[in-house]
């Protein structure tokens, strides 16, 4: 059950998220856009289109959760691999799906787009939650388990990097923009298939739970949920610390356009940001080794506000040394990235003991949902702010609304992470310690059965 993954098995494990990654990448970052510039869809509309389907992903989610735990019979394949393997193939279809220009009215263009972007958003959640929850079957250590994390939060910063980095280019080469966008997200989606065949065929379920499911319960499981103490507080912190990630990320371009004056930046933040991960992925597995994941986490998310004051007190306001101390900041950040969904893993283990039910893909649902809340809440926040500091577009702006921008980039996300840290400090209690004590617990059960 414990037995040492090898480093093949990891590389294919975070393979499976650059496969998601290179097709959600392209819907994030492009599909907006796309939408206002070839559908030519009014860009209210396509602001509504996205703020629906995520809403309606929140149900998906729970529902995909609920269907894989309660599956009657589990394939030779495995409880979540044979997700990967066939819901791949739809993930790739509807993502090129998305990007089709068909020649309909608007109003015919407008439903199109609606239907398309759910359908994906359908086929993601098919993929993405057993995948998720695959991390759990793989191993019970904790050290191994770290490990895992750290290669899928590798690969998930080298598909950030590659779609930013590669797409635009690679639709000016052709004739038009449609047939740009057509033949290079078909390009990333048959690199996304690949990525996920080859997680399918390198990793294994060690852990299965063939107990028959019951009438109730997926119903149990859901809401064993919010009275599940570690989920709950765990949910919290990402909420602030990944959430603070997330306002930087949505506030970075006011900023290096009207305080640092410099737009252009964000290509080379962007190389150094997935730079910056790479120390997590070298020692977080020693680390916690030494330290234990909830030491890490804590750590990496401290550093984090430490940098993000270095620089609103002292170098923001100077490219280079921005840049020095912004990279040493998402550094220790990565730390923290990297743990989160180990301790997912955890949380599942303490979960069956409480209930009797194991429930990987609930847990990891539930747990999908709530970085969709900390996504949502720092895409609202950049938004209320700079209306209230007093922002006009595209015009020099006052001494007063800089200063808020900065407070906005710099000092928020370090009081929110701050914050984040004291909570998990005093009400998190399910230590690596615990763990091994729930596995042990949970294999003399098994085995006494």
């Amino acid at each position: 059950m414990d037995a040492k993954l090898t480093t093949k098995e990891k590389i294919a494990y975070g393979l499976g998220d650059l496969g998601n990654g290179l097709m959600f990448q392209l819907a994030q970052l492009f599909l907006l856009k796309f939408y206002k510039d070839i559908l030519q869809i009014p860009a209210y509309w396509g602001g509504l289109i996205f703020l629906v389907t995520k809403f309606f992903d929140a149900f998906v989610y729970a529902g995909v959760g609920t269907y894989v735990d309660t599956q009657k019979k589990i394939s030779p394949k495995g409880k979540f691999r044979p997700f990967i393997l066939y819901g791949s193939f739809f993930l790739g279809i509807s993502t090129i799906a998305c990007f089709l220009a068909p020649n309909l009215s608007l109003n015919g263009r407008i439903i199109y787009a609606f239907i398309s972007y759910n359908v994906m958003g359908i086929c993601y959640s098919i993929v993405n939650i057993p995948y998720g929850s695959l991390a759990a079957a793989m191993n019970m250590d904790s050290e191994e388990r770290t490990s895992l994390s750290a290669f899928r939060n590798l690969a998930a910063q080298t598909d950030a990097f590659v779609t930013g980095a590669a797409v635009i280019p690679l639709v000016g080469l052709f004739a038009t923009p449609a047939k740009g966008y057509l033949i290079t997200v078909t390009f990333f989606s048959i690199a996304g298939v690949i990525s996920q065949i080859l997680c399918y065929k390198g990793t294994k379920e060690n852990i299965i739970d063939t107990t028959p499911a019951k009438k109730g319960d997926g119903l149990t499981s859901i809401k064993s949920l919010f009275t599940n103490r570690p989920f709950l507080i765990l949910s919290i912190f990402t909420v602030l610390s990944i959430g603070a990630m997330f306002l930087k990320t949505g506030m970075q371009l006011y900023y290096f356009q009207y305080v640092l004056g410099n737009e252009g930046l964000v290509t080379l933040v962007s190389i150094l940001s997935a730079l910056s991960i790479i120390p997590a992925v070298m020692f977080s597995t020693k680390l916690v080794g030494w330290i234990g994941k909830k030491n890490v986490a804590i750590m990496g998310t401290l550093g984090f506000a430490l940098f993000e004051l270095l620089n609103y007190f002292i170098f923001g306001h100077n490219t280079i040394p921005y840049l020095i101390v912004n990279t040493f900041s998402f550094a220790f950040l990565g730390f923290s990235n990297t743990v989160d969904f180990a301790f997912v893993s955890d949380v599942i283990e303490y979960n069956q003991l409480k209930t009797g039910i194991r429930s990987e893909g609930i847990v990891y649902s539930g747990y999908s949902f709530v970085r969709k809340i900390s996504q949502g809440i720092a895409g609202f926040v950049p938004g209320l702010a700079l209306s209230m500091i007093g922002y006009v577009a595209n015009q020099a702006q006052s001494a007063s609304t800089l200063a808020g921008i900065t407070s906005v980039y710099f000092l928020f996300p370090a009081i929110a992470a701050v914050i984040s840290c004291v909570i998990f400090y005093f009400s998190y209690d399910l230590t690596d310690e615990k763990h091994a004590q729930i596995v042990a617990e949970l294999t003399k059960q098994k085995e006494s059965r």
